[in-house]
Protein backbone atom coordinates (compact mmCIF):
# COMPACT_ATOMS: atom_id res chain seq x y z
CA UNK A 1 0.00 0.00 0.00
CA UNK A 2 1.49 3.52 -0.89
CA UNK A 3 1.19 6.90 1.58
CA UNK A 4 -1.83 8.08 -0.32
CA UNK A 5 -3.98 5.11 -0.32
CA UNK A 6 -4.15 5.41 3.72
CA UNK A 7 -5.81 8.62 2.89
CA UNK A 8 -8.37 7.63 1.04
CA UNK A 9 -11.85 6.49 1.95
CA UNK A 10 -12.71 3.26 2.10
CA UNK A 11 -15.37 1.36 0.77
CA UNK A 12 -18.73 1.69 1.93
CA UNK A 13 -17.38 4.97 4.39
CA UNK A 14 -20.19 7.64 4.86
CA UNK A 15 -20.80 10.84 4.06
CA UNK A 16 -19.96 13.23 6.60
CA UNK A 17 -23.00 14.92 8.20
CA UNK A 18 -22.94 18.38 9.81
CA UNK A 19 -24.00 17.98 13.17
CA UNK A 20 -27.38 19.78 14.51
CA UNK A 21 -25.30 21.83 16.76
CA UNK A 22 -22.33 22.95 14.64
CA UNK A 23 -21.61 26.23 14.31
CA UNK A 24 -23.82 28.29 11.68
CA UNK A 25 -21.83 28.64 8.15
CA UNK A 26 -19.88 32.22 8.61
CA UNK A 27 -19.56 31.91 11.69
CA UNK A 28 -15.88 32.39 13.57
CA UNK A 29 -14.82 29.41 15.17
CA UNK A 30 -12.87 30.10 18.51
CA UNK A 31 -9.64 28.86 19.64
CA UNK A 32 -9.81 25.18 20.92
CA UNK A 33 -7.35 25.99 23.31
CA UNK A 34 -5.90 29.48 24.08
CA UNK A 35 -1.75 28.21 23.70
CA UNK A 36 -1.92 26.41 21.00
CA UNK A 37 0.48 27.27 18.28
CA UNK A 38 -2.13 27.11 15.22
CA UNK A 39 -5.23 28.98 16.80
CA UNK A 40 -4.06 30.47 20.31
CA UNK A 41 -5.18 33.77 20.44
CA UNK A 42 -2.39 33.47 23.85
CA UNK A 43 0.59 31.89 21.81
CA UNK A 44 3.14 34.72 21.11
CA UNK A 45 4.70 32.65 18.40
CA UNK A 46 1.62 31.01 17.22
CA UNK A 47 -0.23 31.03 13.68
CA UNK A 48 -3.53 32.55 15.05
CA UNK A 49 -5.15 31.23 12.32
CA UNK A 50 -9.22 31.96 12.58
CA UNK A 51 -11.26 29.61 10.89
CA UNK A 52 -14.89 29.94 9.92
CA UNK A 53 -17.51 27.56 9.40
CA UNK A 54 -18.72 27.01 5.56
CA UNK A 55 -21.50 25.25 4.12
CA UNK A 56 -22.16 21.34 4.61
CA UNK A 57 -18.85 19.80 6.24
CA UNK A 58 -16.07 22.37 5.49
CA UNK A 59 -14.38 25.74 7.21
CA UNK A 60 -12.66 28.33 5.50
CA UNK A 61 -9.52 30.63 7.23
CA UNK A 62 -6.67 33.06 6.60
CA UNK A 63 -2.90 33.23 7.21
CA UNK A 64 -0.87 36.17 6.66
CA UNK A 65 2.53 35.23 6.08
CA UNK A 66 4.78 37.32 8.47
CA UNK A 67 8.53 37.39 8.73
CA UNK A 68 8.63 34.81 11.55
CA UNK A 69 6.85 32.43 9.53
CA UNK A 70 10.08 32.35 6.65
CA UNK A 71 12.53 29.28 5.74
CA UNK A 72 14.08 30.59 2.96
CA UNK A 73 14.68 34.40 2.48
CA UNK A 74 11.49 35.70 1.46
CA UNK A 75 9.43 32.88 1.49
CA UNK A 76 7.33 30.76 4.05
CA UNK A 77 8.62 27.71 5.45
CA UNK A 78 7.16 24.38 4.29
CA UNK A 79 6.43 23.30 7.61
CA UNK A 80 4.68 26.91 8.90
CA UNK A 81 2.42 26.07 5.76
CA UNK A 82 1.53 22.64 6.62
CA UNK A 83 0.68 23.58 10.45
CA UNK A 84 -1.41 26.05 8.75
CA UNK A 85 -3.28 23.64 6.67
CA UNK A 86 -3.45 21.17 9.97
CA UNK A 87 -5.28 23.69 12.22
CA UNK A 88 -7.48 24.23 9.10
CA UNK A 89 -8.76 20.62 8.81
CA UNK A 90 -8.75 20.18 12.45
CA UNK A 91 -11.32 23.01 12.82
CA UNK A 92 -13.40 20.91 10.69
CA UNK A 93 -14.42 18.84 13.89
CA UNK A 94 -16.29 21.61 15.38
CA UNK A 95 -18.60 21.03 12.23
CA UNK A 96 -18.85 17.26 13.09
CA UNK A 97 -18.94 18.38 16.92
CA UNK A 98 -16.47 15.49 17.84
CA UNK A 99 -12.98 15.37 19.39
CA UNK A 100 -10.43 14.40 16.69
CA UNK A 101 -6.33 14.37 16.51
CA UNK A 102 -4.79 13.91 13.69
CA UNK A 103 -3.79 10.62 11.84
CA UNK A 104 -2.03 11.42 8.97
CA UNK A 105 -0.87 14.85 6.89
CA UNK A 106 0.30 14.45 3.53
CA UNK A 107 1.20 17.99 1.79
CA UNK A 108 2.02 19.41 -1.20
CA UNK A 109 3.73 22.12 -2.51
CA UNK A 110 2.72 23.41 -5.71
CA UNK A 111 4.14 27.38 -5.86
CA UNK A 112 6.61 29.44 -3.11
CA UNK A 113 4.19 31.28 -0.69
CA UNK A 114 6.27 34.92 0.08
CA UNK A 115 6.40 36.66 3.28
CA UNK A 116 3.29 39.40 3.42
CA UNK A 117 1.14 36.89 1.27
CA UNK A 118 -2.42 36.12 2.71
CA UNK A 119 -3.32 32.07 2.59
CA UNK A 120 -6.90 31.59 1.64
CA UNK A 121 -7.32 28.38 3.55
CA UNK A 122 -10.61 26.32 3.10
CA UNK A 123 -10.84 22.15 4.13
CA UNK A 124 -13.70 19.71 4.04
CA UNK A 125 -14.32 16.91 5.17
CA UNK A 126 -14.63 13.96 2.27
CA UNK A 127 -15.75 10.75 4.38
CA UNK A 128 -16.11 9.42 7.54
CA UNK A 129 -15.27 5.32 8.62
CA UNK A 130 -15.69 4.81 12.48
CA UNK A 131 -13.75 7.07 14.34
CA UNK A 132 -12.08 8.00 10.97
CA UNK A 133 -12.50 11.26 9.45
CA UNK A 134 -10.99 12.07 5.95
CA UNK A 135 -10.95 15.37 4.63
CA UNK A 136 -8.73 17.82 2.05
CA UNK A 137 -7.36 21.60 2.09
CA UNK A 138 -6.47 23.87 0.12
CA UNK A 139 -4.27 26.96 0.23
CA UNK A 140 -4.83 29.68 -2.33
CA UNK A 141 -2.68 33.08 -2.87
CA UNK A 142 -4.01 36.26 -2.20
CA UNK A 143 -7.51 35.42 -2.78
CA UNK A 144 -10.22 32.38 -2.16
CA UNK A 145 -9.83 31.78 -6.49
CA UNK A 146 -6.49 32.44 -6.65
CA UNK A 147 -3.88 29.96 -7.73
CA UNK A 148 -3.22 26.96 -5.10
CA UNK A 149 -0.11 26.93 -3.30
CA UNK A 150 -0.55 24.00 -0.77
CA UNK A 151 -3.15 21.64 -0.78
CA UNK A 152 -3.04 18.22 2.08
CA UNK A 153 -5.29 15.31 2.43
CA UNK A 154 -5.64 14.39 5.89
CA UNK A 155 -7.26 11.20 8.07
CA UNK A 156 -7.77 12.17 11.87
CA UNK A 157 -9.12 10.08 14.28
CA UNK A 158 -12.01 10.75 16.87
CA UNK A 159 -10.80 10.52 20.40
CA UNK A 160 -12.24 11.57 24.08
CA UNK A 161 -11.50 14.12 26.42
CA UNK A 162 -9.19 11.66 28.30
CA UNK A 163 -6.41 11.56 25.89
CA UNK A 164 -5.59 14.64 26.35
CA UNK A 165 -5.72 14.26 30.58
CA UNK A 166 -3.53 10.91 29.74
CA UNK A 167 -1.12 12.50 27.76
CA UNK A 168 -0.92 16.17 27.99
CA UNK A 169 1.21 17.82 30.96
CA UNK A 170 -0.33 18.61 33.82
CA UNK A 171 0.62 21.78 34.18
CA UNK A 172 -1.16 22.92 30.83
CA UNK A 173 -4.02 20.35 31.56
CA UNK A 174 -4.74 21.94 34.80
CA UNK A 175 -4.89 25.97 33.12
CA UNK A 176 -6.85 24.61 30.68
CA UNK A 177 -9.67 23.07 33.22
CA UNK A 178 -9.40 26.32 35.06
CA UNK A 179 -10.46 28.29 31.66
CA UNK A 180 -14.49 28.55 31.76
CA UNK A 181 -14.22 29.16 27.93
CA UNK A 182 -12.51 26.06 27.81
CA UNK A 183 -14.56 24.03 29.66
CA UNK A 184 -17.28 25.53 28.32
CA UNK A 185 -15.59 24.07 24.40
CA UNK A 186 -14.95 20.63 25.97
CA UNK A 187 -18.74 20.16 26.75
CA UNK A 188 -19.87 21.39 23.90
CA UNK A 189 -18.39 18.03 22.32
CA UNK A 190 -19.72 15.98 24.72
CA UNK A 191 -22.94 15.01 22.44
CA UNK A 192 -21.14 11.41 21.83
CA UNK A 193 -20.03 10.18 25.26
Amino acid sequence: MIASDKLTPPPGAAEPVRHPDAPAPGQLLGPHYDQCFGCGGDQPHGLHLAARAGEGVSVTAEFTVKAAHQGAPGLAHGGVLTSALDETLGALSWLLRTITVTGRLETDFLRPVPVDTTLHLDARVLAVAGRKIYSTAAGRLGAPEGPVAVRADALFVEVKVDHFVRHGRDREIQAAMADPDQVRRARAFEVNP
